[in-house]
């Protein structure tokens, strides 16, 4: 029994929807589509066309020419192999099939990937408010996945394994995820990677049924201030934190970041230390200053009054030098008769000796005294 032209081409594009992952954005918003290549394709070039199969599917944007038509861009980076397709202001003419393809020369081209495109009016039944989320090395990171529709739920690495349930593990790092409401009645799908590593920057797929989101992780290395914020938040409170639950909290959370008020206040404090630290060490370098100086006048005053007093003994010298002064000695041989005023009672000694002391001055000292 043959099948009908219009049903095979029904199941046809049935097969092809079911194997395109399903994105859906706002009227006016943008999307940004991964499309990861193997090692042999680096130096190939790589396009983003638009169409149901090969012989409909037109160019859009190219890695050689054009690289940006319109709304639409393409960038490729070579060294994690990944080139992605950035589409914005989109309108509801914009939804479609679209494919990212590996051109190959002398050969069929390549096929990476197939998405396909829904634009709404209204609210998207999956989205997220933000698709580049930063963490830091050893922190953690929060993504909320906004949803309406039903299905199973995960958290998957572009081309790696997935996450359901509500915990699991991705290359050694640990997820969790959480199913509630905020206060709009929205339905939000929480997902919490913990104890990140700088491998784990890349793309994820936050899915929901049939609906899918991509969203970039960077994980960068933790700076002086965040890893001193680290230590000092756990010495305060060593009981660990519990992942935020609040749907309506900013989707892009980092732990011990500069990013969020709570970070800014780590800073700040941070800092407050710092100077702290520096402006009592500032004081304690002017006191010993002035102690130095201090001690270093008392002792050039001491030396100063030192060389005064030997300058003042060197003036005057009680011994004259022995080419100036000369001493005589005269001595006089008398009879004690011969004194006048003695009485004749003589004593057993006839004879006394006298000496008398005559100081007598030079020449030189003479003229000095003159002048």
């Amino acid at each position: 029994m043959a099948l009908h032209p219009s049903l095979l081409l029904l199941l046809l594009i049935f097969d092809r929807l079911s194997a395109a992952r399903h994105v859906s954005v706002q009227t006016g918003g943008s999307i940004t589509f991964p499309c990861s290549y193997d090692l042999n394709h680096i130096n190939h070039v790589k396009y983003w066309c638009q169409g149901l199969g090969w012989d409909v599917c037109s160019y859009v944007v190219r890695t050689d020419h054009p690289k940006s038509s319109g709304k639409t861009s393409i960038s490729d980076d070579i060294n994690k192999r990944i080139f992605t397709v950035t589409m914005t202001d989109l309108v509801s003419r914009d939804y479609g099939n679209y494919r990212c393809v590996v051109e190959i020369n002398g050969g069929t081209d390549f096929m990476i990937q197939r998405f396909y495109l829904s634009v709404t009016p209204g609210t998207p039944e999956l989205y997220v408010e933000q698709q580049e989320v930063t963490g830091v090395e050893g922190g953690s990171i929060t993504v909320c996945c906004y949803y309406s529709n039903s299905g199973d739920m995960k958290w998957c690495r572009m081309g790696g394994d997935c996450v359901s349930g509500n915990s699991g593990t991705l290359n050694g790092t640990s997820v969790t995820l959480m199913r509630t409401s905020d206060a709009n009645n929205r339905k939000v799908l929480t997902v919490t990677m913990s104890g990140l590593k700088m491998e784990n920057t890349d793309w994820y797929w936050c899915r929901v049924g049939e609906l899918e989101m991509p969203v970039h992780i960077t994980v960068s290395q933790q700076t002086a201030t965040q890893r001193t914020s680290k230590i000092t938040s756990t010495t305060q409170d060593p009981t660990p934190q519990q992942p935020s639950a609040s749907p309506t909290a900013e989707p892009v959370q980092t732990d011990n970041t500069s990013q969020g008020a709570e970070g800014n206040m780590e800073e700040v404090h941070q800092r407050s230390i710092d100077v702290k630290v520096l402006l009592i060490s500032l004081g304690m370098l002017v006191v010993v200053t002035a102690g130095i100086l201090v001690t270093w006048n008392m002792w050039r005053r001491h030396k100063d009054n030192k060389a005064k007093d030997q300058t003042t003994n060197n003036s005057v010298d009680p011994f004259p030098e022995a080419e100036d002064d000369v001493t005589y000695s005269t001595v006089i041989l008398q009879h004690k008769t011969q004194l006048k005023g003695q009485t004749k009672s003589a004593e057993p000694d006839d004879y006394v000796v006298y000496s008398s002391l005559a100081l007598q001055v030079t020449t030189q000292q003479r003229a000095a005294a003159a002048q």
